[in-house]
């Protein structure tokens, strides 16, 4: 059974029930995608996808999953839900389509066919193949069926099978002809149908079994499908069921002593009642997304029967001090392979999955999201690791935070508003699993019982005669006439980054960028800032380039703009290049300060959008966009090695919205070249001040700023992660913090510890550093 959901993220949940396996069952029914419909001439029409199959079979539950396949997406971007009993239209076979309005037109685009068990009938695509990044066919490789439809395809045309046969393999894909729905396709016949299998046996007698059995240590259930007979008390309410848990449970930390059982509805019985439960266990995946894990169940139980009430509730499992610590680097360190609580965050929860449970002297690190939703530490972050100065909690390579959970609304019991760092008490509620993260379901409400107290930062640094100072900032998709944004970023770079020479700007929309700038101009000469120049190249108008944000300058005139360009080699030439479509060309810019140079690359690299839940079903999980940073990081590694077999000498800063962190493949190896000619200033800051975003409690950086070799031989450097917006949830200017880097033109160059360099360049290499004078 699928359970219920009010909540979030995109679209309502839907309810579902696994209904019976059709006629012949799962994938070997004998139902198969027989024609369908995707382009015409002039706007598309009439799309539709037919399937057909052995007479009889129940299509309950079958859906039809439409995949984006191009390499930024490869996700499901629309369900068809297919339902009926197929006819005998022809021969023993029958014939059932749905419309699909918005069908994708290919290079490549396709669909899985998929039964009532959420397996995968078929995976096919037209105008090429893809691996898909989601839904029921994640890591399968669609089948090209080699035939497409041109935009000149004449309206009521259709892509059909051929041949004569009884199943998918018999029959070939033809070119368009004239569509045949809900009949036999041109040049098609069916043999005969096979025969109906024997019916299956009947139902072995449900039997008793303990709550935290039916858990078991691991992530399902090995009673999933059986019926069961449980008995415990009623810990807990939802709209759609309760909680139940073991009296005494069994004192093994690896298995659950609670569970939830799915009613539907909001349930007749009360918290403290002993009940006995008899129903089918099953492992609820919520919308059929098979990126996420299962949570085990009894869905819709047949009987259950209060046995007395009014019973002590079993003592609520503290996490944190005196109780379970959970871990605090890995969510999974073996794909999965071992369950280990003590080692894997993701085990952890799992094996407190439906259990009363206290979180102890919470503290918030997170903001409240746009359903409500917070993350929390137990024991004020002192069992955690990364916890920074602001209270929140600082995400390290091989350390994504683990402990921190998710703090879930219930009915009347709600959770507070919080700044990231605010403490919020005890917190008790039942550990869930929803929408690929694991969560704490009030039974309580919370309150913010101290706040953090932090107040935007106003950075240490700033310019001076010989100091140039050099901003990175998102300004969150900035549009002409948002003007409350506008006045907040005004009052920021006047007050908070004290007046940068330049800031390299991402994600100005493009409209704002092309004449609206002068508002923010205005704005910061209305805080009492300097008068800003824009310097900005329209990259939307290049070929193979309609990104609607753009990257551009703000200068002071403090320093000379010598040159802005985009950057050459970044600019597509066709529309399968690293900064083709959505993505943004990086934007150079030459600039001038007390007699020295800087070429600066601004740049905003391919979006996570599309990776798979960090609390997911596959470990480790995929990245969304990783290919494209890669790429794009490659670029512009080769443009800055280019410039310097020009420009020996040459200073040069890369910076910029790179959405990645610093410890990944596409910053600390390609970007930064294998011959360091780049470097991460990263390290300029203490790892755990090193953040500008908050996701789903992790503070973490993804803008950065790199210098080469020249400029760290050469000048004083000082760098400020000056944090305005991530800690707070009312933040208006954006929702990353800017980077703001001090250089010293007239003294000596920072002490960077020897160790640095042999890190980069090996202990045994002789590192020349030429001092300015």
């Amino acid at each position: 059974m699928f359970n219920t959901t009010t909540k979030r993220h995109l679209a309502l949940a839907t309810s579902l029930a696994f209904g019976l396996q059709g006629l012949f069952g799962g994938a070997q029914a004998g139902v198969w995608v027989n024609e369908f419909h995707y382009d015409n001439t002039g706007g598309d029409q009439g799309e539709f996808i037919e399937v057909a199959g052995v007479a009889g079979t129940d299509l309950t539950n079958w859906s039809i999953l439409l995949y984006n396949g191009s390499s930024s997406q490869r996700n499901v971007y629309q369900t068809l839900n297919l339902s009926g009993v197929l006819g005998d239209d022809d021969n023993g076979f029958g014939f059932a389509s749905v419309n699909a309005p918005g069908m994708q037109n290919g290079s490549p685009d396709g669909f899985a066919l998929v039964d009532n068990m959420g397996t995968v009938v078929e995976f096919l695509s037209y105008e090429g193949s893809f691996t898909a990044a989601s839904g029921a066919a994640a890591g399968m490789t669609s089948t090209d069926i080699g035939v497409s439809e041109p935009s000149s395809t004449p309206l009521g045309f259709s892509l059909q099978r051929t041949g004569t046969g009884s199943q998918a393999s018999d029959f070939t894909w033809a070119a368009a002809g004239a569509n045949t729905r809900g009949a036999t396709n041109t040049g098609q016949s069916f043999g005969m149908a096979p025969p109906p299998p024997p019916p299956p046996p009947p139902p072995p007698p449900a039997q008793n079994v303990a709550i935290y059995d039916i858990q078991g240590a691991g992530h399902t259930s090995a009673f999933d499908g059986q019926d069961v007979v449980t008995t415990g008390i009623v810990t807990g309410l939802k709209s759609n069921g309760f909680y139940v848990q073991d009296a005494m449970g069994d004192g093994d930390v690896a298995t659950s002593d609670g569970m939830f059982i799915f009613t539907g509805g909001a349930p007749s019985i009360s918290v403290g009642d002993e009940v006995t439960i008899e129903g089918t266990v099953s492992e609820f995946l919520q919308s059929g997304n098979t990126d996420r894990l299962t949570v085990t169940q009894i869905a819709n139980p047949s009987v259950i029967t209060v046995e007395s009430s009014g019973n002590a509730l079993p003592d609520a499992l503290v996490i944190g001090s005196g109780g379970r610590t959970p871990p605090t680097e890995a969510i999974d360190s073996d794909g999965l392979s071992t369950f280990n609580p003590a080692v894997d965050g993701i085990d952890f929860y799992e094996s407190l999955e439906g259990m009363l449970v206290t979180l102890p002297d919470a503290q918030a690190v997170s903001t409240a999201n746009r359903f409500g939703e917070i993350y929390a530490v137990g024991n004020r972050g002192a069992n955690a690791t990364g916890m920074n100065d602001f209270g929140g909690i600082t995400i390290g390579e091989g350390d994504m935070n683990p402990e921190r959970i998710q703090i879930q609304n219930n009915g009347d019991f709600e959770v507070a508003s919080t700044d990231v760092g605010d403490k919020i008490g005890d917190v008790t509620g039942h550990v869930d699993y929803s929408f690929a993260d694991y969560e704490i379901v009030l039974q309580q409400s919370v309150a913010v019982t101290e706040a953090a107290g932090n107040m935007p930062e106003v950075s240490r640094l700033m310019g001076d005669t010989t100091t140039m100072t050099v901003a990175t900032y998102n300004v969150l998709q900035l549009n002409a006439g948002a003007t409350d944004q506008i006045a907040a970023l005004a009052q920021q770079i006047v007050s908070n980054l004290n007046s940068p020479d330049v800031i390299g700007l991402q994600e100005l929309q493009t409209a704002f960028a092309q004449g609206g700038a002068q508002e923010l101009i205005q704005a910061i000469v209305d805080a009492g800032g300097p008068q800003y120049q824009l310097a900005f190249v329209d990259g939307s108008a290049t070929p193979f380039n309609t990104a609607n944000i753009q990257p551009a300058f703000l200068y002071s005139d403090r320093v000379t703009l010598d040159g802005v360009e985009l950057m050459a080699n970044g600019i597509p030439t066709s529309n399968s290049e690293p900064f083709d479509g959505g993505q943004r060309i990086p934007l150079v810019g030459t600039f001038t300060f007390n007699g020295e140079t800087f070429t600066i690359v601004n740049n905003h690299f391919d979006s996570r959008i599309g990776s798979q839940p960090a609390w997911g079903a596959n470990q480790p999980p995929f990245i969304g966009g990783e290919a494209d940073r890669l790429a794009q990081a490659q670029l512009v590694n080769d443009f800055v090695d280019g410039f310097l077999a020009q420009n020996p000498e040459g200073n040069v800063l890369v910076l910029g919205d790179f959405n990645g962190f610093g410890f990944e493949e596409a910053f600390r190896t390609i970007l930064q070249g294998l011959d360091g000619v780049l470097t991460n200033l990263d390290f300029l800051a203490e790892a755990a001040d090193r953040f500008t975003f908050n996701f789903e409690g992790n503070s973490q950086a993804l803008d950065h700023i790199f210098a080469n070799l020249n400029v760290l031989e050469q000048f004083g450097l000082s760098l400020d992660f000056v944090h305005l917006n991530s800690l707070f949830g009312d933040a208006e200017a954006s929702d990353h913090d800017p980077i703001l880097l001090a250089i010293q033109t007239a003294t000596q160059p920072i002490p960077v510890p020897a160790a640095f360099w042999a890190m980069l360049f090996g202990a045994g290499v002789l590192i020349r550093r030429r001092r300015a004078s």
